[in-house]
Parts: structure tokens; C-alpha cells; sequence
């Protein structure tokens, strides 16, 4: 048997033009991600107003969109050029590995930003005894420890698989299920370990997440007056479209059954989840958070006068 050294990543297998408009436009989106989610971090840096938890929350997703953006499409953005492209195994498996970790990581900080949303709206008398900075540190310190440490025993059994057969994953970029559709070896134990590591990583943050709102919506219902009711659900409006488009793609592609997805829907909901989300979140966040619209402000004072 001849093991495989290097895949073959398809990627859109569309005419010359489409596949440059789609060049172009992934790059702009590209570059919009970067400067979108650093601006978000210098600002929540530098500016006094913004140092809260869910502001410091914010930054680390932003830091996370980063690497999920970087991980994935500069290789795109090649095999889009060259109407396909070639990854060694070992790439393949570091960008797997970092693609798993960062969505974990995603997931584990939206849910502490939902538990905070919970906190300030829920419980106000107990947020800032509760919500520390100290806290909120180790939290995200915990998020990102357990987001690349967990990750990292399904991608050394995956490593460890052997590919002897075809080398070509009709996809953009190197997943866990193209991948085993590629091994000769039994897949049983990496299907055990995703399964069991999948239930801590999704679907007990997802139903934090949901009764984190479901509290939050019952005690916006109790507010008496309508302006009172607006202004406490306009708090946690913006996290809640973020996290609305992160899971509904993140179920579309690993959790609902896809024997009717073509390949090609497919390929469009990974750049939904891994190309435009990162993209959108800062928008979202900037374009309806005041105070984000505020530090933007000073910020380009301060340099006006300068």
C-alpha cells in the first residue's frame, strides 16, 4: 500500500470568471476581517468605557475570528487561483486541528457571554461581585486552554489513520469528514471520540446559551414599561444575532443529517461559518453598540488632533 503524503483540495470547480469574482471578493472579505476584528480589540485596549466583561468577551472572539479567517482562507484564496490546489498531510492536519480548536474556543465564548448577558439583566445587584476581572481571565484563560487541549485527541487518532486510496477531498478546505472518507483504516474510535467530545462542545453550550435567553426573555416580560423593556433587550440583541448565525450554520453542516446537501451547498455553508461570520460579528457589534460607535469617535479625535 502506498500511504499518501499530500491531498488534493477541489475546492469551487466553476468557470475562470466566477472563480476570480469569487477571488476578489473573498480577499476584500478577508481584509475587512482583519482590520474589523483589530479595531475591536485596540478599542476595547485603549478605551476606559470599554472595559467590562462582555467587551473583554468580545475582543476574544474577535481574536478567534482572526485565527478561524487566517487558518482557512489564504490556502483558499490559492486553490482559487489555481482551480485547485495541493496540501501536504501534515498541513492538512495543522489546519484540521486549528479549524476545530478555534470553532471550540467560539463556541465556549459565546455561551460565557451569554451567561454574562444572564448576570447583568438577571441578577444586576450580584454582576460586579460576580463578573470580576479576575474572573473573567480565568474563564477565557479555561476557554482557550480546554478549546485547543480537547481537540487535540481527536486529531492525533486522525493523524494516526492511514490513507492509501484516493488523495483528493472535493472541498475547500481540510475537514474531519472529508478526511475519513479518505482512510483505509477503521474510523470507529474517531467517530466514539467525536461523539463524546461533541457533547461537551456543543450541546451543553447550546443549552446554557438557551436557557441563559429563555431567563432573560421571561425577565424582559416583567419589565413594566416598553422603553424599559427595549433598553434591556437591546443589550444582549447583538450577541444573540452572532450567536443565531454562528449555531444555525454549525448545525446545517455537523449536526442536521446532510444526505440531501449537495457538495456544493455544503461548500457554501463552510464560507458562511468560516469566511463571512467572522466578517459580519464586528459589523454587528459596531453598527448597533453605542458605546463601540462612541470609542470609535474619541479614537479618531484623538488622532484628528494629534
Amino acid at each position: 500500500m502506498t500511504v499518501v503524503s499530500q491531498f488534493c483540495l477541489l475546492g469551487f470547480k466553476i468557470r475562470q470568471d466566477l472563480r476570480i469574482f469569487l477571488f476578489c471578493l473573498l480577499l476584500v472579505v478577508y481584509c475587512g476581517t482583519i482590520c474589523g476584528n483589530l479595531l475591536i480589540i485596540i478599542l476595547v485596549s485603549t478605551s476606559k468605557n470599554l472595559h467590562t466583561p462582555m467587551y473583554f468577551f468580545i475582543s476574544q472572539l474577535s481574536i478567534s475570528d482572526i485565527l478561524l479567517t487566517t487558518d482557512i482562507v489564504p490556502n483558499l484564496l490559492h486553490i482559487l487561483l489555481n482551480n485547485g490546489g495541493s496540501i501536504s498531510f501534515i498541513d492538512c492536519i495543522t489546519q484540521f486541528y486549528f479549524f476545530g480548536s478555534v470553532e471550540t474556543l467560539e463556541c465556549l465564548l459565546l455561551t460565557v457571554m451569554s451567561y454574562d448577558r444572564y448576570m447583568a439583566i438577571c441578577n444586576p445587584l450580584h454582576y460586579t461581585s460576580i463578573m470580576t476581572t479576575q474572573f473573567c481571565v480565568k474563564i477565557g484563560i479555561i476557554c482557550w486552554f480546554y478549546g485547543f487541549s480537547i481537540n487535540a485527541i481527536y486529531t492525533i487518532t486522525t493523524a494516526n489513520l492511514t490513507f492509501c486510496g484516493p488523495n483528493i477531498i472535493n472541498h475547500l478546505f481540510c475537514d474531519i469528514l472529508p478526511l475519513l472518507e479518505l482512510s483505509c483504516s477503521d474510523i470507529s474510535i474517531v467517530h466514539l471520540e467525536m461523539y463524546f467530545i461533541g457533547f461537551p462542545n456543543v450541546f451543553i453550550p447550546t443549552t446554557i446559551i438557551v436557557l441563559s435567553y429563555t431567563c432573560i426573555v421571561l425577565a424582559v416580560l416583567r419589565i413594566s414599561s416598553s422603553t424599559g423593556r427595549r433598553k434591556a433587550f437591546s443589550t444582549c440583541s447583538s450577541h444573540l444575532i452572532v450567536v443565531s448565525i454562528f449555531y444555525w450554520t454549525l448545525f446545517s453542516v455537523y449536526v442536521v443529517p446532510t444526505k440531501g446537501l449537495t457538495l456544493s451547498m455544503s461548500k457554501i455553508l463552510s464560507l458562511l461559518y468560516t469566511v463571512f461570520t467572522p466578517f459580519i460579528n464586528p459589523i454587528i457589534y459596531s453598527l448597533r453598540n453605542n458605546e463601540i460607535r462612541k470609542a470609535v469617535e474619541e479614537t479618531l479625535h484623538k488622532f484628528m488632533v494629534w
